[in-house]
């Protein structure tokens, strides 16, 4: 079998790109990672057929290409899954595999070539419709805030003429995925504005065509408890280890 490990750019590995996001059903949090340049690809031949790609980016610096984020091979091969990772650590010379827990593909690899283990953030995806209520608080939007094709921004709370917590949705992650944020001005944490503004702004989402998802350092039990709140779910988790 002759295996070929070859460094490209985007264009040579996009359909398969498509085949991973349509595969897998979820936010891909290193997506614009491609759009802004901060990434290499490496395609995988097989005697000269595409069987998979694989991505590198900088764990801590994006100018490092030390870390493996990307791994995707055609379902016939599969099984040669451990034979082509191994030769992509080689020829990349990635030190990290950085990946979700909901890629079935990379965190196999990851549990499989890697040591020191650990999650960094928690996935979380929209489980329930809330019909959370603050008394006196009104949900609204900048007039002059645009939606782009990168965010929707300008969103917040009012209470009594002051604005106790800001938002919006980041949209350059794969369609039709759409990340949410939001911020509770310190004077008014644990009244429930987190929760309600999350819950707007997930109907923001939806709005405009998209699907909402968020994600919390995996030690910040507050946004945790804000988002379940809010109808959210934990989907999954950021994992990373040292290539061995």
């Amino acid at each position: 079998m002759k295996l070929k490990v070859i460094k490209t750019g985007i264009e040579a590995i996009k359909e398969l790109r498509s085949l991973f996001l349509w595969e897998n059903h979820f936010q891909f949090v290193h997506n614009k990672c491609h759009e802004n340049g901060w990434a290499d690809t490496w395609l995988f031949l097989i005697e000269g057929k595409k069987v998979g790609y694989g991505a590198v980016w900088g764990a801590e610096r994006r100018e490092d290409r030390d870390a493996i984020f990307e791994f995707y091979l055609t379902r016939p091969f599969r099984k040669l899954a451990n034979l082509i990772f191994k030769e992509f650590c080689t020829i990349s010379k990635a030190t990290l595999i950085e990946c979700q827990s909901n890629d079935p593909l990379l965190s196999s690899m990851l549990y499989g070539f890697a040591q020191n283990i650990n999650a960094e953030a928690l996935l979380f995806e929209d489980n329930f419709q809330t019909d959370l209520v603050v008394s006196g608080a009104v949900f609204r939007r900048d007039e002059e805030s645009v939606t782009t094709e990168y965010e929707a921004s300008g969103y917040f709370l009012s209470l009594d003429g002051d604005i106790v917590a800001t938002g919006g949705l980041m949209l350059n992650y794969n369609k039709p995925y759409a990340d949410i944020y939001m911020e509770v001005k310190e004077p008014f944490r644990h009244n429930g504005f987190g929760s309600l503004i999350t819950q707007e702004l997930k109907k923001e989402s939806y709005q405009i065509g998209r699907v909402p998802a968020a994600r919390c350092n995996i030690n910040n039990h507050a946004s945790k408890a804000t988002l379940l709140k809010a109808g959210f779910k934990v989907c999954g988790a950021i994992l990373k280890g040292d290539i061995k």
